[in-house]
Order: structure tokens, then C-alpha cells, then sequence
């Protein structure tokens, strides 16, 4: 299998594998997944140098983070870099609650607690809230994490989803290794604000979403059913003529990708880690086979010409339909620059 190279999050974060492993779907969101194909597909990541791997503890409300744990038994604690979020809430059907969400600094040292126990571990390399409460400062959170961080549970404190103004005033209390937000070929929204700002501070970015949800992966079609707990069925961009139009796009990559001797899926994470070595793409396989056809995006070299190519199928802003249900999308604090 593909052995990867390494990257840094940020000047002051951990040194992890280029590619990192985004474990949510094997446990939420995308309907059911194989556990040991999964557990599987974990151990392939690691062994590939992909020692990144993103959870949060609602993903299938800790099943992911029991999974995770599990699939670590028989590995050493310090290869792997456990990346974890906090503060989304979850019905007891696992479906979520409506924000806000819960990252006061109470919820911080009681969430991070459960964490620690069902990851089995004494610490978290990156420990991060998965989105703002606007009622609750981001000082207040970022706070907290500095006293856990200063305890020793956790190494690194990241942020997810957060626009410029709030990352200045959380670099103001405390040092950020990266932020955590989607970026694709379909999804630039960072390039504009988000982006100049965690370069200026030297905070990486981790990158999820790189292949849209599985919309560039080269393997979606107009007539794939969705299952019930598969949560794309809901969003914009699956839906429709929004679905048609954004096939097209991925068709006009999928030319150039064959073009390279490369799969669609290949080039498209291949585009995003091309963007700047302080940007860490997540993978999100859930199976072996995937995870391998990702892992060979770590070799490829995309010239000026080709990112050109690449760009011109798939233009900035070309994509149908936002990324989220407009009820998520202004929730979110990255969204606002």
C-alpha cells in the first residue's frame, strides 16, 4: 500500500501523515457501515502513515470513538494523532438537536472526560468544538481548553467551522494548531477570508469534505438510492437538477483525471493538498479498497497547467446548491467570513 509523506498543522501543532482519516461515517451519518471493514480500513491508514484520525464524540452518539478505540488496542499510543470535537447534542433516535450548541466551559471538561474514557486514552492531540454558540464567547471556550491543555489532557487545541474575526479572538487567549472546515473543488468558501487569516497567525487547516460528501469521488450517479439514515438525501447539492448540474462538473474533472492515469477521486483530494502545504486533507473511507484508491492521491503531482485544467472544469462558485439546508448553513460562524 501507498506510503504517504507528513505535514505540519500549523507552526506550533503536531506533524501528521499529508492525508489524514475522517472516521464519521463509519458510524453516523452515511448510513450503516461494516464494523470490522472499518476497524480494518483504520489499521490500513495507519500502516499507509495516514496517523490523523478526526472523530468527535457524537458521531453515532460514542460509537465512533468506542470503534476507534478498539481499533487501537494493539497500537502504540504515541503513532496516532487523535483529532476529536465537541459540542453538537443528539436525540435519543440519533438524530441531532437544534443548536445552540453546548461548548460552555462546564461542557468542556465534562465532554472532554467522556471522551478520554470510551477512547480509552489519558489524553487528546487535538481536542476542538465542533461549531460556535454565539451566546457563549469563544473566550469562554477557548479558555477552558487552555486549563485542560495546561492539565495535560489534551496537546493541541484546534476549531472548527469559525470565520476570521473569531479565530483572531481565539489566538488571542490561547495558541491554535488548525482549523477544521470543508474545502473542496465544490466548497472554497475559506480561499477568501478564512485562509489569509491561518497563514497570517501560522494555524494549519484540516480540511474535510474534500470530496464533497462522495459528489467527486467519480462514483455517484443521478439514479444511486439513497438509504433512510443517509443525511446526503437532505442536502442541496444531491438533490435534483442541483445533482445533474454538479454530476456535469465532475464528469469535465473525471477527463482530466483520466487523462493523468489517475481516478476523479484521486485528483480531487489531490487539489486540495495542493493548495498549500499547511492544509491536511481528511479522507473519509470507510472501506479498504476506498481508502487505497485515496492513498494514491499522495502521489500524485498536479503542474500549474493541470491545476489550471482542473480549475476550469470546475470553476470557484460553479457548484449547484449550498452545502448544507439553509437551517445548518446560517449557523454556521465560518459563514460569516
Amino acid at each position: 500500500m501507498t506510503t504517504i509523506g507528513t505535514r505540519k498543522l500549523g507552526t506550533t501543532g503536531p506533524v501528521v501523515g499529508a492525508l489524514g482519516l475522517g472516521a464519521m461515517g463509519m458510524s453516523d451519518l452515511y448510513g450503516s457501515a461494516d464494523e470490522r471493514e472499518s476497524i480494518a480500513t483504520i489499521h490500513a491508514a495507519l500502516d499507509a502513515g495516514m496517523n490523523l484520525i478526526d472523530t468527535a464524540d457524537f458521531y453515532g452518539s460514542g460509537h465512533n470513538e468506542l470503534l476507534i478505540a478498539r481499533a487501537l488496542r494493539e497500537r502504540r499510543r504515541e503513532d496516532v494523532v487523535l483529532s476529536v470535537k465537541f459540542g453538537s447534542r443528539k436525540n435519543p433516535d440519533g438524530s441531532f438537536q437544534p443548536a445552540p450548541y453546548d461548548v460552555s466551559a462546564v461542557a468542556v471538561r465534562d465532554r472532554l472526560a467522556q471522551s478520554l474514557r470510551r477512547l480509552d486514552t489519558d489524553y487528546i492531540d487535538i481536542y476542538r468544538p465542533s461549531r460556535l454558540n454565539p451566546e457563549i464567547p469563544i473566550e469562554e471556550t477557548v479558555g477552558a481548553l487552555r486549563e485542560m491543555q495546561e492539565a495535560g489532557w489534551i496537546r493541541h487545541i484546534g476549531l472548527s467551522e469559525v470565520g476570521a474575526d473569531s479565530i483572531r479572538r481565539a489566538a488571542a487567549v490561547a495558541t491554535i494548531s488548525d482549523v477544521q472546515i470543508e474545502y473542496s473543488l465544490l466548497s472554497r468558501g475559506p480561499e477568501e477570508a478564512i485562509l489569509p487569516v491561518l497563514r497570517e497567525l501560522g494555524i494549519g487547516l484540516t480540511a474535510y469534505g474534500v470530496l464533497s460528501r462522495g459528489l467527486l469521488s467519480g462514483h455517484w450517479s443521478v439514479d444511486r438510492e439513497v438509504g433512510a439514515h443517509d443525511f446526503r438525501a437532505a442536502l442541496p447539492r444531491f438533490n435534483g437538477d442541483n445533482l445533474a448540474a454538479n454530476l456535469r462538473l465532475v464528469e469535465e474533472l473525471g477527463r482530466v483525471a483520466a487523462e493523468l492515469g489517475a481516478t476523479t477521486g484521486q485528483v480531487a483530494i489531490a487539489w486540495v493538498a495542493a493548495q498549500g502545504a499547511d492544509i491536511v486533507p481528511l479522507v473519509g473511507a470507510r472501506r479498504v479498497d476506498r481508502l487505497t484508491e485515496s492513498l494514491g492521491a499522495a502521489g500524485l503531482t498536479l503542474t500549474p497547467e493541470v491545476l489550471a485544467r482542473i480549475e476550469a472544469a470546475i470553476p470557484a462558485g460553479a457548484a449547484a446548491g449550498n452545502r448544507y439546508m439553509d437551517a445548518q448553513l446560517h449557523l454556521l460562524d465560518s459563514e460569516r467570513g
